[in-house]
């Protein structure tokens, strides 16, 4: 994980300011991802995982329970969903 620091909205433009972090989830691409950037990209979370479009990281993430998303590696790996 990776710490974003900003400054506070409640700082003033002098150099005497709070910085807020927000911690970045480390991101990685499937081993089944092919060379295209046509992928989705996963992280582990604390409480589970975070899923986000590869093409298009600057709109957020999904973030999923560990109970759901353990459930969802299930499902693929039995290929519930068809696609294999």
């Amino acid at each position: 994980m990776t710490l974003h620091f900003y400054k506070s909205s409640y700082s003033n433009s002098f150099d005497n300011c709070v910085e807020v972090a927000d911690i970045l989830p480390a991101f990685r691409k499937s081993s089944y991802s092919t060379s295209h950037d046509n992928c989705v990209e996963v992280a582990d979370l604390s409480a589970g995982a975070a899923v986000r479009d590869s093409k298009n990281p600057e709109f957020g993430h999904l973030a999923f329970a560990a109970e759901e998303w353990a459930a969802f590696v299930r499902a693929l790996r039995r290929d519930a969903f068809g696609t294999w």
